[in-house]
């Protein structure tokens, strides 16, 4: 599966939620999620425990600004936190992500509005493929649109993954 995603420094994350509902999204509700990074040689491997989803993915994205494609592939159960203890054992822990995150659809784009533990709040845009086949331009093409609507702006835009920013301990 692929996507398009952006992050951004979220300076106002009521003005994002009252868009989002002025256009039409459909709320999803809010997540209590820890994202457990683990070990990997190539790309990331995260174990989210939430409220809402529950799931293991493993993700390859290029770290740079702005609407970026990632690929991934996602394990769904509702009884992920079983993996935990193998995943730790086998691969060690890198880094774990504490957010509470209200989660947002518009048509089949994504919007997260997070707040995570020791950083901040933070916007998300993930315009994805997951039902459709479409282009990587179509997907950048709504990405756009979004952070227009949203109006997030360029210096606001985030390169690095939670993860990475709590590791260096730096936005």
């Amino acid at each position: 599966m692929k996507n398009v995603e952006i992050k951004a420094k979220c300076l106002d994350p009521d003005k994002i939620e009252r868009i989002l509902f002025e256009n039409g999204a459909d709320f999803k509700g809010l997540d209590h999620q820890t994202d457990t990074y683990f070990n990997v040689k190539q790309g990331r491997l995260k174990l989210r425990q939430g409220n809402i989803e529950k799931s293991l993915i493993y993700y390859d994205r290029p770290n740079k600004k702005g609407p970026k494609q990632s690929t991934f592939n996602l394990y769904k159960s509702g009884n992920i936190e079983e993996l935990k203890p193998l995943l730790e054992s086998s691969l060690g822990v890198m880094v774990e992500v504490k957010k509470n995150r209200k989660i947002f659809f518009l048509d089949y784009v994504k919007f997260h509005i997070d707040e995570v533990e020791g950083l901040g709040s933070f916007v998300e845009i993930e315009a994805g493929d997951l039902e459709v086949d479409r282009s990587v331009e179509e997907l950048r093409q709504l990405c756009d649109y979004y952070m227009n609507l949203l109006e997030i702006k360029e210096e606001n835009l985030v390169n690095i993954s939670y993860s990475d920013m709590l590791m260096k301990d730096t936005l």
